[in-house]
């Protein structure tokens, strides 16, 4: 039997006492100061996804970043949503599909170049991938839904080669044609014409090997290509199909959605022909709600996975739940 005596409860107090005395000062850390890896999976069917985001922009709201609409009702759709009025904040999440047999890269975002311009918050792709233990080399096809630098530029790594040196590279026929077109280039805004430059610089950095694409072909086992126009002539989006899952990979057909699902007659600075963007959009959502299928968003909030409902006169994404397994 143990007995407690008054001096072995005064002794054991002040060794508490002193563990406690010297607990702070030897649990204190710096703080991290950063995320750990933007990595997230789930799965479609017998295929396993990968979201790999690419970072985050945090620019102030411009006058123009919605054309139809005043700056102060765009203020007060993002503070609707608990988002600071006078700030647009742009996700960059591109993926790869694992298909068991193909390894598969949809937009490659912004390329390693601007990691250090933005102190690490843009660029991540390549890190992330490392992180997610997918060797650039080992990806078989890299599909482009459209010229956009934030959407080709990471085809070209730091050293100025191509990133994925493995890979079959796709890009739709038409942004092709239209971005190599000397005439569309003349006929241009003084704007749009840094695109026009920047996606040659990247077709010449790649050699021009790219494998063009139409709509509505499979053109990697389980990925179809789907005509989304209007943000850029050839602007494609991807239905991912394994057994009976299935999930639509919508690139750019809205930009943020607490703006432009929610308000589909919005029209983004970066759409080049607002009024078809805008009826693509409508199509495209009215077939996810009414199909209840998947969607994956490039500019989504990561790992931007989301199904989508209606919402009053717009849409309205419900973020997918987080999977601790597959």
């Amino acid at each position: 039997m143990t007995t407690m005596t008054r001096r072995g409860a005064m002794a054991g107090a002040a060794a508490l006492a002193a563990s406690t005395a010297v607990s702070p000062a030897t649990a204190a850390a710096p703080p991290a100061g950063k995320q750990i890896a933007g990595v997230y999976r789930y799965k479609v069917g017998e295929f396993e996804l990968t979201v790999v985001t690419d970072g985050v922009r945090v620019v102030p709201l411009a006058d123009t970043f919605v054309r139809n609409a005043k700056k102060e009702d765009v203020g007060a759709a993002m503070q609707a949503v608990f988002m600071a009025p006078d700030k647009v904040v742009t996700p960059y999440n591109p993926i790869v599909i694992n298909s068991g047999s193909k390894l598969t890269l949809v937009d490659p975002g912004l390329g390693s170049a601007v990691f250090a311009q933005s102190k690490g918050a843009l660029g991540q792709l390549a890190g992330n991938l490392t992180a997610a233990g997918i060797d650039a080399k080992a990806i078989d096809s890299v599909i482009i839904t459209h010229c956009h630098p934030d959407h080709i530029n990471g085809l070209v790594g730091a050293d100025g080669k191509p990133a994925y040196p493995n890979a079959e590279v796709f890009v739709p026929a038409i942004e092709l044609k239209h971005w190599n077109d000397d005439g569309e280039m003349s006929r241009a805004s003084e704007g749009l014409k840094g695109n026009f430059n920047n996606t040659r610089r990247v077709f010449k950095a790649m050699d021009n090997k790219f494998t063009p694409y139409d709509a509505g072909k499979e053109i990697v086992p389980g990925i179809t290509t789907v005509a989304t126009p209007g943000h850029t002539p050839g602007h494609m989006s991807l239905v991912v199909a394994s057994g009976s899952s299935k999930l639509f990979v919508q690139a750019d057909v809205t930009n943020v959605p607490y703006l432009f699902a929610r308000n589909p007659g919005w029209h983004v600075m970066f759409d080049m022909d607002a009024a078809t963007a805008e009826a693509t959009r409508r199509k495209v959502y009215d077939m996810l709600v009414a199909e209840k299928m998947l969607m994956q968003g490039f500019h989504y909030p990561f790992p931007s996975l989301a199904n989508i409902e209606k919402s009053g006169a717009g849409y309205r994404e419900v973020p997918v739940l987080w999977n601790t397994s597959l």
